[in-house]
């Protein structure tokens, strides 16, 4: 959760603006959380105090209505109808605000069960849900040590079908303007950006060279790069200084849920 986090905020000066180029600053007064911070609060905000996903999304996105870079035309047509109800998105949201969900739940069926309902209230196409329940599963076994980084792109081709292009291929479409929206480019893309990485900074700053859907791409390698490197403690703290109180108290309730120490 906290590396979707970090690179929700890195990730969101770049997504309609210039390319990023290599050595790019990290944190800078153009950054901010966007709604894929949001909606993976609201996320762990279920969780942990008892709501249903669809009730905390809506609670967080209309406390939040007009985050940096806004919210996609559907997703907010949903969020502020009378009566929301699944509209069959395929979009990356489904990946990007699943993290918490690896954390917080121990068992396998669980995290997969978990993974689905969260994507349900809005992204309840298939693919949507699969980018979900993808991005979930590799976090639980990537932090629990039940696979090893290698084993990644293996299981990811058999057990979801998703085929991993190499980097210089993002990295080509990413530059051409192309933007990533939906699980089915997006999470291959990010999962090959966390696998050519080094350590966390340098699973970030893969996944925003990549272009395109820089925020969400970057949230969904920085999920997964939690679960495998060490987070440096002063990008935390970076990120940290972007959120307003009340996102803090559900980090913090996080962290000491899934017994990660960062203060």
């Amino acid at each position: 959760m906290l590396g979707a986090i970090i690179g929700d905020i890195v990730g969101s000066r770049f997504e309609f603006s210039e390319p990023p180029q290599k050595g790019f600053e990290l944190f800078t007064d153009e950054c901010d959380y966007t709604d894929d911070t949001i909606c993976t609060i609201a996320v762990a905000d279920a969780i942990l105090n008892g709501k249903s996903y669809r009730d905390a999304l809506l609670e967080w996105c209309r406390r939040y209505p007009n985050p940096k870079g806004s919210y996609g035309g559907k997703f907010y047509k949903w969020i502020f109808s009378a009566d929301p109800q699944p509209y069959g998105s395929l979009g990356n949201g489904a990946a990007m605000r699943v993290s918490a969900v690896a954390w917080l739940f121990d068992d396998y069926n669980d995290v997969k069960e978990q993974a689905r309902l969260s994507a349900m209230p809005s992204h309840n196409h298939p693919e949507g849900i699969k980018g979900a329940e993808c991005i979930a599963t590799l976090t639980y076994w990537l932090r629990t040590c039940r696979i090893t980084k290698d084993e990644v792109e293996g299981k990811v081709e058999r057990l979801w079908g998703y085929k991993l292009p190499p980097l210089k291929d993002i990295y080509r479409i990413g530059r051409q303007g192309h933007f990533d929206g939906t699980c089915m480019e997006t999470v291959p893309w990010a999962i090959r950006c966390f696998l050519e990485s080094e350590n966390f900074e340098d699973a970030i700053r893969i996944a925003v060279l990549a272009d395109g859907d820089t925020d969400t791409k970057a949230a969904i390698t920085g999920t997964l790069a939690e679960a495998f490197y060490e987070i440096p403690l002063d990008l935390v703290e970076k990120a940290f200084s972007y959120l307003p109180p009340d996102m803090l108290d559900i980090v913090a309730q996080f962290c000491e849920r899934a017994k990660k120490s960062i203060w």
